[in-house]
């Protein structure tokens, strides 16, 4: 595969910094819009992005700090975020929606896009897929989809409840049976109102995993959750996107 930085104009206007990876060979292939987690534009997510990469597609890691800290290091532009709340979330969808058009435009695209986020990206996938025309969306343990902020969560958000009507594409979550943000009643609550709503979707629950378990460089990474997880979105974006 290849790798390298890219810019791409935001649905506002803005030029936003971007980590593309691409595999080798011409196409057709689908693309992937990475979101990552608060602790920003890192070396894990990076890593992730490739690997999304190996599947057989377009990867392109949105910097969701890049406006408010674009040339600090991810510790420290993760820092200035959780400062003020976290990002807005019409910017994210804007983001999004320009990184959507920039994979679509690559000599490369078949013209399907699909998105995958993790911790508060895994939120951010889910309200991505609500506003922006994608064809595949993957949450991985995303807090407050459902469910009410707590008073001491860092991040300045409301749930997605109201917003779920709108999503545009089928959704696929991961979650681990001993996480609290998102809790097991709060996927129950999610698996419930995309039932009622008629959303396409499968949730996937992992006993003895709680948070970040994709994450093999942390304490939380749970070899039986990430494996299967994988061959999992591996599947789901075969059926969506295209290998």
């Amino acid at each position: 595969m290849t790798t390298r930085m890219v810019m791409f104009d935001s649905a506002d206007g803005t030029s936003v910094q971007g980590y593309l990876a691409s595999p080798e060979g011409l196409g057709p292939r689908g693309g992937v819009i990475v979101l990552h987690h608060l602790p920003g534009f890192d070396r894990a997510t990076r890593e992730i992005t490739r690997r999304i990469a190996v599947l057989g597609y377009e990867a392109l890691m949105i910097n969701l700090y890049w406006r408010e800290a674009p040339t600090a290091s991810p510790d420290d532009a993760s820092a200035v975020v959780r400062a003020m709340g976290g990002v807005p979330d019409k910017q994210v969808v804007d983001d999004a929606a320009g990184a959507a058009a920039y994979l679509r435009a690559l000599a490369s695209s078949n013209g399907r896009v699909g998105t995958i986020g993790y911790c508060s990206g895994g939120r951010q996938s889910v309200l991505v897929g609500c506003h922006v025309d994608v064809d595949a969306v993957v949450d991985c343990y995303g807090a407050y989809v459902t469910g009410i902020p707590i008073p001491e969560f860092p991040l300045k958000v409301t749930n997605l409840v109201d917003q779920l009507p709108g999503l545009r594409a089928p959704l696929m979550g991961m979650f681990g049976n001993d996480d609290q943000f998102p809790s097991p009643a709060e996927v129950d609550e999610l698996d419930e109102i995309l039932t009622r709503l008629g959303k396409a979707h499968e949730l996937v629950r992992f006993d003895n995993a709680a948070h970040a378990f994709f994450f093999s460089d942390r304490d939380s990474y749970r070899v039986h959750a990430a494996v299967e997880g994988w061959e999992r979105i591996a599947g789901f974006y075969a059926q969506h996107l295209g290998a």
